[in-house]
Parts: structure tokens; sequence; C-alpha cells
């Protein structure tokens, strides 16, 4: 047996692990890879794999750099099941549907409007037909059932914690006489968030395959969060201006929606209006309350006492085009919150456009930015920026806040680790980049940890 790592591997993007046993292949999620626009659309369009020989897949959870090119992996041959939480197959039905969406509207607009500037027109990766073929191979499983997934494989899903129906993945594995149980962690969640359970422990596994996104940082303390965001909000307000917020759809507009909520309901916050200006976003919060079995004791003791807690008075979701343009010209002060969450698609991009030159105004970041994303450009200050094409001047003030982060911290993994370690031999490193992943397996060594390693893109490893 062994494992191709195809993505995500020294990188936080493209999550892709091929595990090949006993002649069949075991698909363990199928991301997009988000970067450099050229070196992700080659990437992207060219898998690293044949398709047509993968026979199953397992998908840890719904966000795009884990789901989003599934619907490349079934154009280009595969046939098998799809593996997942129920509530990550109902997310995944939205949110590759609007991927698709963005895809298409981006390659119009840019085509359109810099087309004689470009040597060849942008092509979109897929396309809703592609997505809706992809969704009638997906199969939900619920937390805790064992199901086998492939001769000799049997699948087990617990609680990641992480967004809503993520989960860790439990494999069974018969090497007769022997069994061999390998766990890939997909993303961890943090402890003592709102609205989700924390992550849930496996059985101690032979093999884990682990995220290390935060591998050598500490978030800060969950304690000051909510201080630290009415403060932002309160002295953007006070010059007027408008609160940018790139959010991923899933999760963290929840998250931050939720937040709100509470700092209007006591008063923490001035009444400005907030504005989700994301079809997809309404679309998810939807399936969240769908979904109450993923709830912690928090927010269903929230849900008795006020009611809905994505849905208040100053607060307006956003679908329609025409209304989305028309917040380019109001005045703030105003907080709006649009995807991606790493600034490389959507909406907030034309937010961005118009309102990173203006001083008044803040971006605020509530999410990891991989590197080479605009997100990322932002985060390091860089004084200029390109947006769609167009180099643009920094002067809107940036705010990052970690502690909104959905990811495990240094701290969190550490401690997943030695709650697994009791039959551990192998440890693999995927999901970071090198400068939180190669210090975190140091610090695993020291530990005691046996077997830690962190493959390189395109290795294969035997286990």
């Amino acid at each position: 047996m062994r494992i191709f790592f195809a993505g995500a591997a020294r990188s936080v993007t493209g999550s892709q692990h091929l595990l090949e046993f006993n002649g069949t292949r075991l698909l363990l999620d199928c991301g997009l890879y988000q970067g450099r626009r050229q070196e992700s659309n080659e990437r992207n369009r060219h898998l690293p794999f044949d398709p047509r020989q993968v026979d199953a897949m397992i998908l840890s959870h719904a966000h795009i750099d884990h789901s989003g090119n599934i619907p490349t992996l079934v154009k280009q041959g595969f046939r098998g099941s799809i593996v997942c939480t129920p509530a990550t197959r109902d997310l995944c039905s939205v949110m590759l549907r609007d991927a698709a969406h963005i895809q298409e509207a981006d390659a119009e607009f840019i085509n359109r409007k810099y087309g004689d500037e470009r040597e060849e027109p942008v092509v979109p990766l897929y396309d809703e037909a592609d997505v809706l073929k992809a969704l009638k191979r997906f199969r939900g499983l619920d937390y805790h059932q064992p199901m086998p997934v492939l001769p000799g494989i049997t699948c087990t899903l617990v609680d990641a914690g992480h967004v809503l129906g993520a989960a860790v993945v439990q494999l069974d594995i018969d090497l007769a006489p022997d069994r061999l149980r390998l766990v890939f962690s997909g993303d961890l969640g943090r402890r003592n968030m709102a609205i989700l359970r924390d992550p849930e422990i496996p059985e101690p596994p032979d093999v884990l395959i682990l995220e290390s996104t935060y591998g050598d940082r500490l978030h800060s303390p969950l304690a000051g969060l909510e201080t630290e965001l009415a403060a932002v909000i309160n002295r953007t307000a006070a010059r007027k201006g408008k609160i940018l917020v790139p959010s991923f759809s899933l999760e963290r507009t929840q998250e931050f929606v939720y937040a709100l909520h509470r700092l209007t309901r006591r008063g923490a916050i001035p009444p400005i209006p907030i504005y989700v200006d994301s079809p997809l976003s309404v679309r998810i919060t939807e399936i969240f309350k769908l979904h109450p079995e993923c709830f912690d004791d928090e927010i269903r003791a929230f849900l008795q006492q006020s009611g809905d807690p994505f849905g208040f008075e100053n607060l307006t979701y956003i679908s329609n085009v025409e209304d989305s343009k028309a917040l380019n010209d109001r005045e703030g002060p105003m907080i709006i919150l649009a995807a991606s969450g790493m600034c490389e698609a959507g909406r907030i991009l034309h937010h961005l456009r118009n309102g990173i030159e203006n001083p008044r105004n803040t971006i605020l970041i509530i999410g990891f930015q991989a590197k080479n994303t605009l997100g990322r450009k932002i985060v390091e200050r860089q004084p200029t920026v390109r947006i769609f094409g167009v180099e643009r001047s920094l002067e809107a003030e940036v705010v990052v806040m970690d502690a909104f982060s959905a990811h495990a911290d240094r701290d969190d993994l550490v401690d997943f680790v030695g709650r697994c370690r009791s039959s551990l031999r192998r440890v693999f490193l995927v999901h970071g980049e090198e400068e939180q992943m190669l210090p975190f397996g140091e610090r695993l060594t020291r530990l005691g940890i046996p077997g830690v390693h962190a493959p390189m893109l395109g290795e294969f490893a035997r286990v």
C-alpha cells in the first residue's frame, strides 16, 4: 500500500491524496489549487493521476480547496462513489454550482473588459452541467457509521469540528492476517468555538495524515475576540468608512454574522447597515438551519432565547447583482461581507476594486490567505495590488483577526496527535506551508512521535 501526495503537499490548497491498495485507488479530497493564476489554471485542468483509474473518493469537507475540483475529476472519467457526511453533500450541492457560476461570470467579465489585452480568452474550468453530473456520485454517510468503501477498506467518519459536516476520515484496512488503521484529519477545527462541536478523536491510528495549516502558530485568545472586533467597527464607523470583509461563505460568514448579532444585541457597536453580499452565503445559511445535529450547546441555547442567530434587524442578505453593485455607490459606514475568502474571485473583488484606495475604509481579514493570493498580498500590505488586471494602491486600513480561524492552531494539533499516539508509527504532514509545517514536524519529533514526515508534491510513500 502506498500514498501519492497529489496536492496540499507543503502548501495549503488543492488537497488531494491518493491511496493505492491491492490494485484499487481511493482518493482523499479533490480540491481546487489557488495561487498564481497561470499555475492554478494548469494544475486544476491537468490532474496528476488518471481519474478513470480511481475507484472511490472520500471527501473530508466542503471547502473549495478540498472539494472544488470534483467536477473536473468526474468530467475526466471518474465513475466511483464520493463518500461524505450528509451536511457536506448538501453544502457541495450549492458550493460547486456557485464555483462554476463564478468561473463563468469572471471569464465573461475579463474577456469583455480586458479581452483586447489578453493573448487568449479565459475559459471556465467546468460549468453547471459538469457539477450536476458530479453531484450524482455523492453518497451521504453519518458520523460513527462504518461503511465498506472498497474491498478490504472500511470508512468511519467522526466530527472534525472545522466547518458544518467536516469529518476526520478513519480507514480500517484489511492486510490479512493483520489490519491497519489510517486516519486523515482533513481540516481540524478549534475547541470552544461558537456554533459547532469540538473536534472528536478517532480510534488510535497506525498512520496519520495530518493538516498543519497553523502548525507553528497560536491563535489569539477567543476571550478578546468580540472586544477587538467592536473596536475595528467603531473606529471605521467614526470616519464613515466601509468595512470590507473577504469571507469564506461556509462557516466563516456564519461565525462572523453570529458575532455581529451578539455585539448588536448588547449595543457594543452602532446600528450600521450590515450586508452579506453573497448568494452562496444565503443558501449555505439555510443549509445550516437544516443540520442542527452539528450544533454545539451554546448556539442551541441562543436559538431558544433569541431566535435566528443568522438574522437580525440591520442585517441584509444580498443575492441580486444590481443590489450588489449599488453598495459601491453608497456612503459608509457599513459592513460588507463577500466571497471569496482569499480574494481570488467573486463579489469581494468588485468591492475591493472600488474601496481599496480609500483610507477611510478597512479591509478586515478573518481567514487564512494562501501564498500568491490577492488576500495574502493585502495581509502583507503590499503598496499596490492587481485587481482585474489593473494596479490599485492599498490605502485602506488592513486588520487581520486570526481568532476567527476555523483551523486548529499548534497546541490544538499537538493535543490531537497526543491523543492518537498509542499506536502511531507514521505521521505525514500536509496542508501547511513549510514555515508552519517543518517546525511543527520538529516539535512532534521532540515529543517522541515516530515517523514524522512532510512529503513533497508528487511524492509516493509506502505504509
